[in-house]
């Protein structure tokens, strides 16, 4: 397995990273709980979480499950100082199932961490993520339609560094170790970094957005950031939720698959989805390579990668996920994979 270093902290964290969003829907607490033995058994040593977890589907009243199902564990197994513990805080994107729809603001920065950590069962969380942009993002498909023109810049601002004084206390308090952003921009985490620095406040150390064969949107302005100002990238739906193990082509839908839960994948299946999916599965078959071998493998090549994300439901999936870390892709396959992104850009 390799290991990384997030930003400029003293966290050096597995190339694949446990996601927890199925513990509490699509997985039982004792599934969950045994999906992390078997991750820490390979080398894996992050686990991500959130307080909106479980998904497929989020509802209110499941919201923090995952992370009990997780604190559930750090009690009964003792071994909390064996995994680097990630989670979130919900903004207002999805923040109508948490905390009736109130977003991330100073005051919910210290009531949301208080909630995590009681639920966690721990005293402190090693990167504490804002989840979404109070102002909008452009992900999950909001790229089509994100107006940048509705910013408000000065609220903007003054909200980050009020937040940024929150982590600060939370910090301090000895309740949060290190800082990230998820479903950001590249001026959205320059200002970030910026305030950080001219306020000597924390630094934002880490990116959870997402990131695939199929989602390149961070190539190229966020990848630049990231290498340059040392902002590593926590890629989440690094197999496009599924759809890169081809499962889902030519309409097929595995019985208790997340396309039973959600039909379109977040608007991820569309009329070019199938043909892109063949071109990288074509490309594994062709090397006689795992298809989910070759998503995952590609990602954790990429020069801005802290942690690539993945989650599973059966412990079959989990051990072809876990079996990537020893793949190494060939400059042929690298160049294939490269030409059918340029044939298949942005399928959705």
């Amino acid at each position: 397995m390799q290991y990384n270093r997030i930003g400029r902290t003293d966290l050096k964290v597995s190339a694949l990273c446990l996601g927890s969003m199925t513990w509490g829907t699509q997985n039982t607490t004792a599934e969950g709980h045994a999906q992390i033995e078997q991750a820490l058994d390979a080398g894996v040593n992050i686990i991500d979480t959130a307080e909106m977890y479980p998904v497929n589907p989020i509802a209110a009243e499941t919201c923090g499950d995952s992370e009990s199902v997780i604190g559930e564990w750090f009690a009964k197994s003792g071994r909390r100082n064996d995994v680097v513990l990630a989670t979130k805080i919900t903004g207002t994107n999805p923040g109508k199932f948490v905390r009736d729809g109130e977003g991330i603001n100073a005051d919910s920065m210290i009531r949301a961490c208080e909630a995590s950590l009681k639920r966690l069962q721990t005293d402190v969380i090693d990167l504490y993520q804002l989840h979404w942009p109070e102002r909008g993002s452009y992900h999950f498909r909001q790229n089509w339609r994100y107006d940048p023109v509705a910013l408000n810049r000065d609220a903007t601002l003054a909200h980050m560094e009020s937040v940024l004084e929150a982590a600060d206390k939370l910090v301090r308090d000895g309740k949060v170790r290190y800082m990230g952003l998820s479903n950001e921009s590249a001026w959205g985490t320059s200002q970030w970094l910026r305030i950080s620095e001219d306020k000597n406040l924390p630094r934002l150390h880490s990116m959870q957005n997402e990131y695939s064969l199929m989602c390149r949107l961070y190539d190229t302005d966020m990848a630049e950031l990231s290498v340059n100002e040392d902002v590593g990238l926590l890629a989440y739906s690094p197999l496009a939720t599924g759809l890169l193990t081809g499962k889902y082509l030519n309409g097929a839908c595995p019985e208790k698959s997340r396309m039973t839960h959600n039909p379109n994948l977040n608007e991820r299946c569309t009329p070019r989805t199938d043909a892109a999916v063949q071109a990288y599965i074509d490309i594994a078959n062709k090397h006689g390579i795992e298809p989910v071998h070759l998503a995952l493998a590609w990602s954790i090549t990429r020069p801005f990668m802290a942690s690539v994300i993945f989650g599973s439901t059966t412990p079959a999936q989990l051990a072809m996920a876990l079996s990537a870390a020893d793949v190494k892709l060939s400059d042929e396959i690298i160049e294939e994979i490269e030409l059918a992104h340029k044939a298949n850009p942005l399928p959705y």
